[in-house]
Protein backbone atom coordinates (compact mmCIF):
# COMPACT_ATOMS: atom_id res chain seq x y z
CA UNK A 1 0.00 0.00 0.00
CA UNK A 2 1.31 3.45 -0.95
CA UNK A 3 2.01 5.68 2.00
CA UNK A 4 1.05 9.32 1.40
CA UNK A 5 3.70 10.52 3.84
CA UNK A 6 6.43 8.72 1.87
CA UNK A 7 5.30 10.45 -1.32
CA UNK A 8 5.30 13.87 0.35
CA UNK A 9 8.70 13.17 1.89
CA UNK A 10 10.19 12.33 -1.52
CA UNK A 11 8.69 15.48 -3.06
CA UNK A 12 10.24 17.53 -0.27
CA UNK A 13 13.63 15.85 -0.82
CA UNK A 14 13.55 16.83 -4.49
CA UNK A 15 12.14 20.35 -4.01
CA UNK A 16 14.03 21.53 -0.92
CA UNK A 17 16.99 19.18 -0.32
CA UNK A 18 18.62 18.81 -3.77
CA UNK A 19 17.78 15.12 -4.22
CA UNK A 20 18.66 14.03 -7.72
CA UNK A 21 20.00 11.22 -9.84
CA UNK A 22 23.48 12.41 -10.67
CA UNK A 23 23.88 10.25 -13.75
CA UNK A 24 22.51 7.50 -15.96
CA UNK A 25 25.57 6.00 -17.62
CA UNK A 26 25.37 3.54 -20.50
CA UNK A 27 28.36 1.22 -20.74
CA UNK A 28 29.15 0.09 -24.30
CA UNK A 29 31.68 -2.56 -25.37
CA UNK A 30 33.87 -1.53 -28.31
CA UNK A 31 35.82 -4.77 -28.71
CA UNK A 32 34.05 -5.55 -31.97
CA UNK A 33 35.17 -2.19 -33.39
CA UNK A 34 38.81 -3.23 -33.60
CA UNK A 35 40.41 -2.87 -37.02
CA UNK A 36 43.92 -2.53 -38.39
CA UNK A 37 42.89 0.74 -39.99
CA UNK A 38 42.33 3.58 -37.52
CA UNK A 39 39.87 5.24 -39.91
CA UNK A 40 37.79 2.07 -40.05
CA UNK A 41 37.97 1.72 -36.25
CA UNK A 42 36.74 5.30 -35.85
CA UNK A 43 33.86 4.60 -38.23
CA UNK A 44 32.83 1.47 -36.31
CA UNK A 45 33.13 3.24 -32.92
CA UNK A 46 30.98 6.16 -34.05
CA UNK A 47 28.32 3.88 -35.52
CA UNK A 48 28.12 1.67 -32.43
CA UNK A 49 27.91 4.51 -29.89
CA UNK A 50 25.32 6.47 -31.86
CA UNK A 51 23.29 3.31 -32.44
CA UNK A 52 23.43 2.01 -28.85
CA UNK A 53 22.90 5.37 -27.10
CA UNK A 54 20.54 7.06 -29.55
CA UNK A 55 17.60 6.97 -27.10
CA UNK A 56 19.56 7.44 -23.84
CA UNK A 57 19.03 11.17 -23.45
CA UNK A 58 15.36 11.08 -24.44
CA UNK A 59 14.62 8.24 -21.99
CA UNK A 60 16.38 10.28 -19.28
CA UNK A 61 14.18 13.31 -20.04
CA UNK A 62 11.03 11.15 -20.13
CA UNK A 63 11.83 9.64 -16.72
CA UNK A 64 12.46 13.09 -15.28
CA UNK A 65 9.02 14.25 -16.41
CA UNK A 66 7.13 11.13 -15.39
CA UNK A 67 8.79 10.54 -12.02
CA UNK A 68 9.55 14.15 -11.13
CA UNK A 69 13.13 13.23 -10.27
CA UNK A 70 15.92 15.41 -11.72
CA UNK A 71 18.48 13.38 -13.71
CA UNK A 72 21.43 15.73 -14.00
CA UNK A 73 23.68 13.95 -16.50
CA UNK A 74 23.34 11.31 -19.17
CA UNK A 75 26.71 9.71 -19.94
CA UNK A 76 28.39 6.91 -21.84
CA UNK A 77 31.37 4.79 -20.83
CA UNK A 78 33.28 2.60 -23.27
CA UNK A 79 35.93 -0.12 -23.30
CA UNK A 80 39.37 1.31 -22.42
CA UNK A 81 40.48 2.65 -25.76
CA UNK A 82 44.01 1.27 -25.44
CA UNK A 83 42.43 -2.21 -25.71
CA UNK A 84 40.58 -1.42 -28.93
CA UNK A 85 42.28 -1.84 -32.27
CA UNK A 86 45.71 -2.46 -33.64
CA UNK A 87 49.13 -0.94 -33.05
CA UNK A 88 48.12 2.70 -33.14
CA UNK A 89 50.31 5.75 -32.83
CA UNK A 90 49.54 8.63 -30.44
CA UNK A 91 48.22 10.57 -33.44
CA UNK A 92 45.86 7.69 -34.25
CA UNK A 93 44.52 7.72 -30.71
CA UNK A 94 43.81 11.44 -30.97
CA UNK A 95 41.66 10.63 -34.03
CA UNK A 96 39.72 8.14 -31.90
CA UNK A 97 39.28 10.79 -29.17
CA UNK A 98 37.77 13.15 -31.76
CA UNK A 99 35.45 10.34 -32.85
CA UNK A 100 34.30 9.75 -29.27
CA UNK A 101 33.66 13.48 -28.86
CA UNK A 102 31.72 13.65 -32.12
CA UNK A 103 29.59 10.62 -31.13
CA UNK A 104 28.92 12.15 -27.69
CA UNK A 105 27.71 15.39 -29.29
CA UNK A 106 25.55 13.47 -31.75
CA UNK A 107 23.62 11.55 -29.06
CA UNK A 108 23.47 14.62 -26.78
CA UNK A 109 25.18 13.22 -23.68
CA UNK A 110 27.16 15.25 -21.13
CA UNK A 111 30.37 13.20 -20.99
CA UNK A 112 31.94 10.07 -22.48
CA UNK A 113 34.49 8.08 -20.49
CA UNK A 114 36.89 5.31 -21.34
CA UNK A 115 39.73 7.08 -23.09
CA UNK A 116 42.27 5.32 -20.94
CA UNK A 117 44.53 2.42 -20.11
CA UNK A 118 45.19 -0.18 -17.41
CA UNK A 119 48.92 -0.19 -16.58
CA UNK A 120 49.06 -1.30 -12.95
CA UNK A 121 51.69 -3.93 -13.79
CA UNK A 122 53.28 -2.65 -16.97
CA UNK A 123 52.83 -0.94 -20.32
CA UNK A 124 51.70 -2.43 -23.59
CA UNK A 125 52.78 -0.51 -26.65
CA UNK A 126 49.17 0.57 -27.19
CA UNK A 127 48.80 1.77 -23.58
CA UNK A 128 52.03 3.74 -23.83
CA UNK A 129 50.92 5.44 -27.03
CA UNK A 130 47.44 6.22 -25.70
CA UNK A 131 48.87 7.79 -22.53
CA UNK A 132 51.20 9.90 -24.67
CA UNK A 133 48.16 11.16 -26.60
CA UNK A 134 46.11 12.23 -23.55
CA UNK A 135 47.18 15.91 -23.34
CA UNK A 136 46.39 16.60 -26.99
CA UNK A 137 43.21 14.51 -26.92
CA UNK A 138 41.77 16.31 -23.88
CA UNK A 139 42.77 19.75 -25.14
CA UNK A 140 41.07 19.22 -28.51
CA UNK A 141 37.84 17.60 -27.29
CA UNK A 142 35.02 18.82 -25.04
CA UNK A 143 33.23 15.76 -23.65
CA UNK A 144 35.94 13.06 -23.56
CA UNK A 145 37.18 11.91 -20.15
CA UNK A 146 40.33 9.91 -19.51
CA UNK A 147 41.47 7.56 -16.75
CA UNK A 148 44.62 5.52 -16.17
CA UNK A 149 44.87 2.77 -13.55
CA UNK A 150 48.45 2.71 -12.23
CA UNK A 151 48.15 0.43 -9.19
CA UNK A 152 46.24 -2.41 -7.61
CA UNK A 153 46.47 -4.40 -4.40
CA UNK A 154 47.36 -7.51 -6.44
CA UNK A 155 50.03 -5.85 -8.59
CA UNK A 156 51.45 -3.11 -6.39
CA UNK A 157 52.20 0.38 -7.69
CA UNK A 158 53.68 0.94 -11.14
CA UNK A 159 55.91 3.90 -10.28
CA UNK A 160 56.99 4.29 -13.90
CA UNK A 161 53.33 4.90 -14.72
CA UNK A 162 53.01 7.31 -11.79
CA UNK A 163 56.02 9.27 -13.07
CA UNK A 164 54.54 9.31 -16.57
CA UNK A 165 51.19 10.63 -15.32
CA UNK A 166 52.88 13.50 -13.48
CA UNK A 167 54.24 14.65 -16.83
CA UNK A 168 50.93 14.03 -18.63
CA UNK A 169 49.00 16.12 -16.07
CA UNK A 170 51.46 19.01 -16.46
CA UNK A 171 51.22 18.85 -20.26
CA UNK A 172 47.42 18.73 -20.16
CA UNK A 173 47.33 21.75 -17.85
CA UNK A 174 49.55 23.70 -20.24
CA UNK A 175 47.60 22.81 -23.38
CA UNK A 176 44.33 23.95 -21.74
CA UNK A 177 45.90 26.97 -19.98
CA UNK A 178 43.50 29.37 -21.74
CA UNK A 179 40.57 27.54 -20.05
CA UNK A 180 41.82 27.37 -16.45
CA UNK A 181 43.67 24.11 -17.27
CA UNK A 182 40.29 22.35 -17.44
CA UNK A 183 41.75 19.39 -19.34
CA UNK A 184 43.04 18.07 -15.99
CA UNK A 185 39.46 18.07 -14.63
CA UNK A 186 38.73 15.36 -17.22
CA UNK A 187 41.75 13.21 -16.29
CA UNK A 188 41.99 10.88 -13.31
CA UNK A 189 44.68 8.47 -12.03
CA UNK A 190 43.30 5.35 -10.35
CA UNK A 191 44.25 2.49 -8.08
CA UNK A 192 42.01 -0.61 -7.88
CA UNK A 193 39.73 0.90 -10.50
CA UNK A 194 36.15 -0.49 -10.59
CA UNK A 195 34.84 -1.59 -13.98
CA UNK A 196 31.25 -0.43 -13.48
CA UNK A 197 31.70 3.10 -12.15
CA UNK A 198 29.08 5.51 -13.62
CA UNK A 199 30.88 8.68 -12.44
CA UNK A 200 33.31 10.76 -14.48
CA UNK A 201 36.10 11.22 -15.14
CA UNK A 202 36.91 7.62 -14.23
CA UNK A 203 34.06 5.72 -15.87
CA UNK A 204 34.90 2.98 -18.35
CA UNK A 205 33.23 -0.24 -19.51
CA UNK A 206 35.14 -3.10 -17.95
CA UNK A 207 36.46 -6.19 -19.68
CA UNK A 208 34.10 -8.48 -17.75
CA UNK A 209 30.98 -6.46 -18.49
CA UNK A 210 28.12 -7.31 -20.85
CA UNK A 211 27.83 -5.89 -24.36
CA UNK A 212 25.83 -2.94 -23.06
CA UNK A 213 24.58 -2.04 -19.56
CA UNK A 214 22.89 0.76 -17.64
CA UNK A 215 24.56 2.00 -14.44
CA UNK A 216 23.10 4.74 -12.24
CA UNK A 217 24.83 7.09 -9.79
CA UNK A 218 22.73 8.66 -7.05
CA UNK A 219 23.36 11.81 -5.06
CA UNK A 220 21.61 13.39 -2.08
CA UNK A 221 24.05 15.05 0.39
CA UNK A 222 21.40 17.73 1.04
CA UNK A 223 18.88 15.08 2.08
CA UNK A 224 21.31 13.46 4.54
CA UNK A 225 22.33 16.86 5.92
CA UNK A 226 18.70 17.85 6.54
CA UNK A 227 17.98 14.54 8.29
CA UNK A 228 21.00 14.95 10.58
CA UNK A 229 20.12 18.52 11.52
CA UNK A 230 16.50 17.54 12.27
CA UNK A 231 17.79 14.79 14.57
CA UNK A 232 19.55 17.32 16.81
CA UNK A 233 21.84 16.23 19.62
CA UNK A 234 21.52 12.42 19.45
CA UNK A 235 24.19 9.77 20.08
CA UNK A 236 26.28 8.13 17.35
CA UNK A 237 24.23 4.93 17.13
CA UNK A 238 21.09 6.96 16.52
CA UNK A 239 22.95 9.18 14.05
CA UNK A 240 24.16 6.17 12.06
CA UNK A 241 20.65 4.76 11.99
CA UNK A 242 19.26 8.06 10.64
CA UNK A 243 21.88 8.13 7.86
CA UNK A 244 21.18 4.47 6.99
CA UNK A 245 17.44 5.09 6.66
CA UNK A 246 18.03 8.20 4.57
CA UNK A 247 20.53 6.42 2.30
CA UNK A 248 17.96 3.65 1.82
CA UNK A 249 15.39 6.15 0.56
CA UNK A 250 17.88 7.84 -1.76
CA UNK A 251 19.03 4.51 -3.21
CA UNK A 252 15.46 3.30 -3.77
CA UNK A 253 14.96 6.29 -6.03
CA UNK A 254 18.13 5.31 -7.93
CA UNK A 255 16.97 1.69 -8.17
CA UNK A 256 13.61 2.82 -9.61
CA UNK A 257 15.26 5.00 -12.25
CA UNK A 258 17.83 2.32 -13.13
CA UNK A 259 15.32 -0.49 -13.64
CA UNK A 260 12.92 1.70 -15.61
CA UNK A 261 15.71 3.09 -17.83
CA UNK A 262 16.95 -0.46 -18.39
CA UNK A 263 13.48 -1.62 -19.44
CA UNK A 264 12.84 1.27 -21.82
CA UNK A 265 16.25 1.06 -23.47
CA UNK A 266 16.21 -2.73 -23.71
CA UNK A 267 19.59 -2.86 -22.00
CA UNK A 268 20.50 -4.94 -18.90
CA UNK A 269 20.61 -3.13 -15.56
CA UNK A 270 24.15 -3.12 -14.20
CA UNK A 271 24.54 -1.41 -10.81
CA UNK A 272 23.47 1.48 -8.63
CA UNK A 273 26.42 3.43 -7.24
CA UNK A 274 25.56 4.47 -3.69
CA UNK A 275 27.79 7.53 -3.63
CA UNK A 276 26.84 10.85 -2.08
CA UNK A 277 27.98 13.17 -4.87
CA UNK A 278 27.96 16.87 -3.92
CA UNK A 279 27.59 19.94 -6.11
CA UNK A 280 28.75 23.56 -5.72
CA UNK A 281 25.13 24.49 -4.90
CA UNK A 282 24.43 25.62 -1.35
CA UNK A 283 22.72 22.83 0.61
CA UNK A 284 24.25 19.97 -1.39
CA UNK A 285 27.54 19.46 0.42
CA UNK A 286 29.24 16.48 2.09
CA UNK A 287 31.31 18.95 4.14
CA UNK A 288 28.10 20.44 5.57
CA UNK A 289 26.99 16.93 6.63
CA UNK A 290 30.19 16.56 8.65
CA UNK A 291 29.68 20.00 10.16
CA UNK A 292 26.09 19.04 10.98
CA UNK A 293 27.50 16.18 13.06
CA UNK A 294 29.32 18.68 15.25
CA UNK A 295 32.58 19.54 13.46
CA UNK A 296 32.96 23.31 13.59
CA UNK A 297 34.62 23.43 10.14
CA UNK A 298 35.34 20.58 7.76
CA UNK A 299 39.01 19.71 8.18
CA UNK A 300 39.03 20.26 11.93
CA UNK A 301 39.91 17.44 14.32
CA UNK A 302 37.22 14.76 14.26
CA UNK A 303 36.51 15.21 10.54
CA UNK A 304 37.94 11.82 9.52
CA UNK A 305 35.93 10.00 12.18
CA UNK A 306 32.73 11.77 11.10
CA UNK A 307 33.40 10.88 7.45
CA UNK A 308 34.05 7.23 8.36
CA UNK A 309 30.69 7.04 10.13
CA UNK A 310 28.94 8.69 7.18
CA UNK A 311 30.53 6.44 4.56
CA UNK A 312 29.75 3.25 6.43
CA UNK A 313 26.15 4.21 7.17
CA UNK A 314 25.52 5.18 3.54
CA UNK A 315 26.72 1.77 2.37
CA UNK A 316 24.70 -0.13 5.00
CA UNK A 317 21.53 1.73 4.08
CA UNK A 318 22.14 1.56 0.34
CA UNK A 319 22.76 -2.18 0.06
CA UNK A 320 19.32 -2.85 1.53
CA UNK A 321 17.72 -0.77 -1.20
CA UNK A 322 19.30 -2.28 -4.29
CA UNK A 323 20.04 -5.82 -5.33
CA UNK A 324 22.98 -4.76 -7.51
CA UNK A 325 25.43 -2.30 -6.01
CA UNK A 326 28.81 -1.34 -7.47
CA UNK A 327 31.00 1.48 -8.69
CA UNK A 328 32.59 3.59 -5.98
CA UNK A 329 29.69 3.61 -3.47
CA UNK A 330 30.23 5.95 -0.53
CA UNK A 331 30.86 9.64 0.06
CA UNK A 332 32.67 11.85 -2.46
CA UNK A 333 34.87 14.73 -1.32
CA UNK A 334 35.75 16.68 -4.50
CA UNK A 335 36.91 20.12 -3.39
CA UNK A 336 35.73 22.23 -6.33
CA UNK A 337 32.35 20.46 -6.50
CA UNK A 338 31.40 20.92 -2.83
CA UNK A 339 30.42 24.35 -1.46
CA UNK A 340 31.38 23.36 2.11
CA UNK A 341 34.79 22.03 1.04
CA UNK A 342 35.47 25.26 -0.86
CA UNK A 343 34.60 27.34 2.23
CA UNK A 344 36.78 25.11 4.43
CA UNK A 345 39.79 25.59 2.16
CA UNK A 346 39.21 29.35 2.06
CA UNK A 347 39.06 29.43 5.87
CA UNK A 348 42.34 27.51 6.18
CA UNK A 349 40.63 24.59 7.96
CA UNK A 350 41.16 22.04 5.18
CA UNK A 351 44.60 21.19 3.81
CA UNK A 352 45.65 18.63 1.22
CA UNK A 353 47.22 16.57 4.03
CA UNK A 354 43.88 16.41 5.87
CA UNK A 355 42.10 15.51 2.64
CA UNK A 356 44.54 12.63 2.19
CA UNK A 357 43.67 11.34 5.66
CA UNK A 358 39.96 11.62 4.85
CA UNK A 359 40.37 9.56 1.68
CA UNK A 360 41.39 6.56 3.79
CA UNK A 361 37.79 6.19 4.97
CA UNK A 362 35.68 7.25 1.98
CA UNK A 363 35.09 6.25 -1.63
CA UNK A 364 37.10 8.69 -3.66
CA UNK A 365 40.61 10.04 -3.33
CA UNK A 366 42.08 13.48 -3.85
CA UNK A 367 39.43 14.78 -6.21
CA UNK A 368 39.13 18.08 -8.09
CA UNK A 369 41.93 19.75 -6.17
CA UNK A 370 43.43 22.87 -7.75
CA UNK A 371 47.16 23.29 -7.08
CA UNK A 372 49.69 25.96 -8.16
CA UNK A 373 50.45 25.96 -11.87
CA UNK A 374 54.21 25.79 -11.32
CA UNK A 375 54.02 22.59 -9.22
CA UNK A 376 56.92 20.35 -10.35
CA UNK A 377 56.13 17.04 -12.01
CA UNK A 378 57.84 15.14 -9.20
CA UNK A 379 55.56 16.74 -6.60
CA UNK A 380 52.45 15.79 -8.61
CA UNK A 381 53.84 12.25 -8.79
CA UNK A 382 54.41 12.27 -5.02
CA UNK A 383 50.79 13.33 -4.42
CA UNK A 384 49.59 10.46 -6.64
CA UNK A 385 51.93 7.93 -4.98
CA UNK A 386 50.91 8.94 -1.46
CA UNK A 387 47.22 8.66 -2.17
CA UNK A 388 47.19 5.39 -4.08
CA UNK A 389 49.52 3.71 -1.57
CA UNK A 390 46.83 4.18 1.10
CA UNK A 391 44.20 2.40 -0.97
CA UNK A 392 46.50 -0.31 -2.28
CA UNK A 393 47.29 -1.11 1.35
CA UNK A 394 43.62 -1.25 2.42
CA UNK A 395 42.31 -2.90 -0.77
CA UNK A 396 40.05 -0.02 -1.78
CA UNK A 397 39.53 2.08 -4.87
CA UNK A 398 40.99 5.56 -5.01
CA UNK A 399 41.63 8.24 -7.57
CA UNK A 400 43.67 11.41 -7.94
CA UNK A 401 42.34 14.35 -9.96
CA UNK A 402 44.54 17.38 -9.41
CA UNK A 403 44.57 20.50 -11.56
CA UNK A 404 47.85 22.46 -11.71
CA UNK A 405 46.14 25.66 -12.82
CA UNK A 406 48.51 27.39 -15.23
CA UNK A 407 49.65 30.82 -14.05
CA UNK A 408 47.87 30.50 -10.69
CA UNK A 409 49.41 30.43 -7.21
CA UNK A 410 48.21 29.34 -3.76
CA UNK A 411 45.24 31.42 -2.62
CA UNK A 412 44.05 32.30 -6.16
CA UNK A 413 40.71 31.04 -7.44
CA UNK A 414 40.01 28.92 -10.50
CA UNK A 415 36.57 28.61 -12.14
CA UNK A 416 35.55 25.49 -14.13
CA UNK A 417 31.79 26.00 -14.41
CA UNK A 418 28.82 23.63 -14.15
CA UNK A 419 29.14 20.58 -11.90
CA UNK A 420 32.92 21.00 -11.90
CA UNK A 421 32.49 24.19 -9.85
CA UNK A 422 35.31 26.45 -8.66
CA UNK A 423 38.15 26.11 -6.18
CA UNK A 424 40.84 27.96 -4.28
CA UNK A 425 44.38 26.95 -5.22
CA UNK A 426 45.69 24.79 -2.36
CA UNK A 427 49.15 25.22 -0.83
CA UNK A 428 51.56 22.29 -1.15
CA UNK A 429 54.71 21.37 0.72
CA UNK A 430 57.81 23.25 -0.40
CA UNK A 431 59.90 20.07 -0.30
CA UNK A 432 60.43 17.84 -3.33
CA UNK A 433 60.50 14.05 -3.82
CA UNK A 434 62.33 14.05 -7.13
CA UNK A 435 64.95 11.45 -6.14
CA UNK A 436 62.21 9.14 -4.82
CA UNK A 437 60.18 9.26 -8.04
CA UNK A 438 63.31 8.84 -10.17
CA UNK A 439 63.93 5.35 -8.73
CA UNK A 440 61.29 3.88 -11.06
CA UNK A 441 60.10 0.29 -11.16
CA UNK A 442 57.26 -1.12 -9.09
CA UNK A 443 56.46 -0.81 -5.40
CA UNK A 444 55.61 -4.44 -4.56
CA UNK A 445 52.10 -5.53 -3.67
CA UNK A 446 51.33 -5.70 0.07
CA UNK A 447 51.60 -9.08 1.76
CA UNK A 448 47.83 -9.40 2.19
CA UNK A 449 47.46 -9.52 -1.62
CA UNK A 450 48.68 -13.14 -1.48
CA UNK A 451 45.29 -14.75 -0.94
CA UNK A 452 45.42 -17.69 -3.37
Amino acid sequence: MINTNDILETINMIRDENLDIRTITMGISLYDCASESVDRTCELIYDKITRSAKNLVQVGYDLEKELGIPIIHKRVSVTPISMVGGSYSPEDYVKIAHTLDRAAHTVGINFIGGYGALVQKGFTRNAENLIASIPQALSETELVCSSVNVASTKAGINMDAVARMGSIIRQTAYLTRDRESIGCAKLVVFANVPEDNPFMAGAFHGVGEAECVINVGVSGPGVVNSAIRRAGNCDFSTLAEIIKKTAFKITRVGQLVATEASRRLGVPFGIVDLSLAPTPAVGDSVAHILEGMGIEKCGGHGTTAALALLNDAVKKGGVMASSQVGGLSGAFIPVSEDAGMIDAVKAGALSIEKLEAMTAVCSVGLDMIAIPGDTPEAVICGIIADEISIRVANTKTTAVRVIPAYGKKAGDMVEFGGLLGYAPIMKLSDYTCEDFIARGGRIPAPIHSLKN
